[in-house]
C-alpha cells in the first residue's frame, strides 16, 4: 500500500531552483531514505512534504488524500516530524516538550486528558527518559534533546515519520541509538539521512537527490555501489556485505593511493 505519492514536485527560493521534477514513494511500513550532497534538496522535499514549504508545482498525496489541500490539523495526526536539534525560546521542561505533540489532538485551551498525560508518559518510558521529565530541556545534551523530539513524535500518536536529518550532528552511539529506537516503533518512515552507513544500515529504499532531482532509486544494494557513489559524491570507495548484519558496509578511500 502506497502512503506517500510525490509527483512532479517543484520548488524554489526565488530565482534559485532547488527541487526540479521530483517523484518519489513510501509504502507503508518502508525506511526510505533520501540521500544526496550537501545543498542537493532534500530537506526542501522534505519541507514541501510537511508543509514547511510551498512548492511551485507538482502533487503530494498521503493516504489517497490531496495532503497539500488537507487541513493542517488533520496532516499533523498523519505525520510526525523529527528534525535537527533545535533551540526554543523559553525554558520549557523535557515532559512540556512532549505534550506539544498533544496538540494536533486538542483544540486552543482544551485542558490535558487523562490519554493526554498516558501517552507523554507513554513516550518518555519509551525512550527511557521518565526520569528526566521535570529537567530543563535546554540544559540536555544534543543526543537527549533529540531523543525528546523523539518522544514527542511518539506522542503525537502518528503513524509516519518524516525525518529531516535528525542525527547528522550527533556521535556514532547516538546516531545508532535514535534509529533503533525509530526501527523498534514500526512506523512508516521518510529520512534525509547524512550518513551512508546509516542510510545501508536501516533503509529499505534510498532515493539520491542530485541538483534538485531524483538521480538514482532502488535498495541500497543498487544504490550504494562504488561508482555511483564516485559519480554523486566524489569520493571513492570499498562496498562489501558486512557479515554480521547482511547489509552494506562502505570504507571511503582517499583520492590517490600511496
Amino acid at each position: 500500500m502506497v502512503r506517500l505519492q510525490v509527483t512532479e514536485l517543484r520548488c524554489s527560493y526565488g530565482e534559485k531552483k532547488a527541487a526540479d521534477s521530483v517523484s518519489l514513494h513510501v509504502d507503508k511500513g518502508e525506511f526510505v531514505g533520501l540521500i544526496g550532497p550537501n545543498g542537493s534538496g532534500k530537506s526542501t522535499v522534505l519541507k514541501s512534504i510537511y508543509r514547511g514549504l510551498t512548492p511551485d508545482s507538482g502533487s503530494i498525496t498521503l493516504d489517497g488524500e490531496d495532503l497539500l489541500s488537507m487541513p493542517y490539523r488533520r496532516s499533523a495526526l498523519k505525520l510526525a516530524v523529527v528534525g535537527q536539534e533545535n533551540e526554543v525560546p523559553f525554558d520549557f521542561t523535557v515532559e512540556e516538550m512532549v505534550a506539544m505533540g498533544r496538540a494536533p489532538h486538542k483544540r486552543l485551551f482544551d485542558a490535558d486528558t487523562a490519554h493526554d498525560k498516558y501517552m507523554v508518559h507513554h513516550a518518555l518510558e519509551h525512550l527511557g527518559m521518565e526520569n528526566m521529565a521535570k529537567r530543563s530541556y535546554q540544559e540536555l545534551s544534543g543526543g537527549e534533546k533529540q531523543r525528546v523530539l523523539l518522544a514527542r513524535a511518539i506522542a503525537q500518536e502518528s503513524d509516519f515519520f518524516i525525518l529531516d536529518e535528525p542525527t547528522n550532528h550527533l556521535d556514532i552511539y547516538y546516531q545508532m541509538q535514535i534509529f533503533d529506537f525509530i526501527r523498534r516503533l514500526r512506523v512508516t518512515v521518510l529520512s534525509a539521512v547524512h550518513d551512508l552507513n546509516m542510510a545501508a544500515l536501516y533503509c529499505d529504499r534510498l532515493y539520491v537527490i542530485k541538483n534538485g532531482s531524483v538521480a538514482i532509486e532502488g535498495t541500497p544494494e543498487e544504490v550504494l555501489t562504488p561508482g555511483n557513489i564516485l559519480d554523486i559524491f566524489g569520493v571513492r570507495s570499498l562496498v562489501e556485505k558486512h557479515p554480521e548484519t547482511g547489509r552494506l558496509s562502505i570504507m571511503f578511500l582517499p583520492s590517490e593511493q600511496k
